[in-house]
């Protein structure tokens, strides 16, 4: 018996397919946001999650594995303003950086990696059926999710809604009815790429792509595993419960699964704090990273 620690649940459970079948596991985890080079604290995530599927099929299970890149948002944009680069030929600059030092880990490719700009289509019609459920509303060209409306928010992280709105605020520019309510879909702003949709030009958020390009890739309401950094508890794969589930009805995924960060001097490794190491740095001091995947594991 295969078990696996559910963070869902909070406990170990015996793992059992979707698929009646029970040898066919769909897993996706979360990509980068392309807009620097890729560092240890990635290496961490991926490396864990090739082990992960290597093991399934060593153990005789089929496994579609799928990991998106986050081509728009923010800190792409800002990135590409600095760099005077135009935001696509930015993405496409740290993606061949991404396959370059991960290859070097020996981690094979993804059966598929969906970008966030080659899914527009999908991730409008996503967000269309939340509306129609319900659980979105459009304010002044932002469409924002009813976090209160869905009744189960903070059962993955196991967080109160209560205590969560003594934390939250509205900012300059957003039309919330609720503090705690996310963003669907941003309004287009001057010099930003957008895309036109049915409540204006605009780009999407940052939780909805995950949603909408999962579900759309299995051809599936529910699969087996989703992974990524435990930093990604909340509020990422929070929303991206209360998003999937409020359009479809159905519950999102199985067995959530989440590594634990690279730290140094007990904060976790991260851009923003400025304390990463990039795999090309590391790597050209130890020429083999056979010896980096093994400290990693």
């Amino acid at each position: 018996m295969l078990k696996i620690y559910n963070t869902l649940s909070g406990k170990k459970e015996e793992f059992v397919p979707v698929d009646k079948n029970g040898k066919d596991v769909n897993m996706y985890v979360c990509g980068i946001t392309p807009y620097d080079e890729v560092h240890l604290g990635h290496a961490r995530c991926y490396v864990v999650f090739d082990v992960i599927r290597r093991y399934l099929k060593y153990k005789g299970y089929t496994v579609k594995y799928i990991q998106n890149f986050t081509d728009i948002d923010d800190k792409i944009i800002n990135r590409s303003l600095e760099a005077k680069i135009p935001l696509a030929e930015l993405a496409q600059k740290y993606i061949d950086d991404y396959f370059t030092q991960m290859r070097k880990l020996n981690i094979q490719d993804a059966d598929s990696y969906p970008r966030v700009t080659q899914k527009i289509p999908d991730i409008i019609s996503f967000i269309k059926k939340i509306i129609d459920n319900g659980y979105g509303y459009v304010a002044a060209g932002d469409v924002y999710f009813s976090v209160r409306k869905f009744k189960d928010y903070g059962k993955l992280s196991k967080r109160n809604v209560d205590d969560l709105k003594s934390g939250s605020r509205v900012l300059p520019g957003e039309q919330k009815k609720d503090p705690l309510d996310f963003a669907l879909w941003k309004k287009a702003k001057e010099g930003e790429p957008s895309w036109e949709s049915p409540w204006g030009k605009g780009r999407p958020g940052w939780h909805i792509e995950c949603s909408a390009m999962s579900l759309n890739e299995f051809g599936l309401n529910t699969f087996d595993i989703h992974g990524g950094g435990q930093d990604l508890i909340f509020p990422h794969h929070e929303n991206e419960i209360a998003q999937s589930e409020a359009a479809l009805g159905k519950p999102f995924v199985k067995y959530w699964i989440h590594n634990g960060f690279v730290t140094i001097n007990k904060e976790k490794m991260s851009k923003s704090l400025g304390n990463f190491f990039t795999l090309r740095e590391i790597f050209e001091k130890y020429q083999n990273p056979k010896i980096v995947r093994y400290m990693l594991l």
